[in-house]
């Protein structure tokens, strides 16, 4: 385990550690839980935390503890050497680190940090756990609103709008061209989503995507009664590519695993995305 962003609170973190050690042999130093200022750690410290489990040959998975905010700091001194090297488990900030790995061509999941375990209901959770370990040749998920109609193809990238939206302009951003984009968020205005939004769109990110999936949006309202969901419909109108939202990932009482970077199929019309587990092209 490991806190490229943000630090643990205490009981979180344990709750979490304990539903991960019925399965794995953990690893962890007490720092995860030592905030400094807004982080877990000076940059080198955090760095070195990541760094090490990436090199080292006996771990197998890496699961981010937290989100919140750092990742990115840590991205210019990263090193991915060689071939897929182990999974990196986690979501929110930790879409920085994702989006390096599928600059890499390497499938990452984005699914649960450590401290949200210990509040998702156990299938979410075995989900977590069948991505990880079972080598079934697809999974599949179900939307509840269909934004724009259509079927689409492609890898399947993206995670946390505003984190994402933050690596515009950078040399770490995945080359979104013939992909479906996975987006979810917390607490932004939709005048907010709007802006980010429009910020990937201008930038070209949005030019040339198959399809979006669109994740739990939480506590995304206003007090002037604008609706996020309609909000994001007419935005993903504008894209023109097929658009399905109300995935049950994200920061909500639900956070299913997906498996970024594998090649998706979405069927708008049945509210379906199927992750094709062996193929990233």
């Amino acid at each position: 385990m490991v806190a490229p962003s943000g630090a643990a609170e205490l009981a979180r973190f344990e709750a979490g550690v304990a539903f991960l050690q019925r399965r794995y042999a953990v690893r962890w130093t007490q720092e995860l839980c030592t905030p400094h200022g807004y982080l877990a750690g000076t940059d080198e410290r955090r760095l070195k935390g990541l760094q090490d489990a990436i090199d080292s040959d006996d771990v197998k998975a890496i699961f981010a503890v937290r989100g919140g905010y750092g990742a990115m700091r840590l991205l210019p001194k990263l090193r991915l050497q060689g071939r897929f090297p182990k999974w990196l488990v986690g979501f929110s900030d930790i879409t920085a680190l994702h989006a390096l790995w599928q600059r890499a061509g390497w499938q990452s999941l984005h699914g649960p940090v450590v401290t949200q375990m210990g509040t998702l209901p156990a299938d979410d959770l075995q989900a977590m756990v069948n991505a990880l370990e079972k080598n079934s040749s697809s999974s599949l998920f179900f939307g509840t609103h269909c934004l724009v109609p259509g079927t689409a193809a492609g890898p399947l990238l993206g995670g946390n709008l505003s984190t994402f939206s933050h690596l515009v302009g950078t040399s770490f951003i995945p080359d979104t061209r013939g992909a479906i984009l996975l987006l979810e968020d917390i607490g932004e205005t939709p005048y907010r989503i709007d802006r980010m939004w429009t910020h990937l769109r201008l930038a070209g990110v949005l030019k040339n995507l198959a399809g979006i999936v669109l994740g739990e949006f939480l506590n995304c309202e206003d007090k002037n009664g604008n609706n996020c969901l309609e909000v994001l419909g007419n935005l993903a109108s504008e894209i023109g590519v097929p658009c399905v939202a109300g995935f049950p990932i994200g920061h909500g009482t639900r956070n299913l695993s997906v498996r970024l970077g594998c090649r998706a199929r979405l069927s708008a019309g049945s509210l379906r995305l199927t992750c094709l587990h062996g193929e990233t092209k």
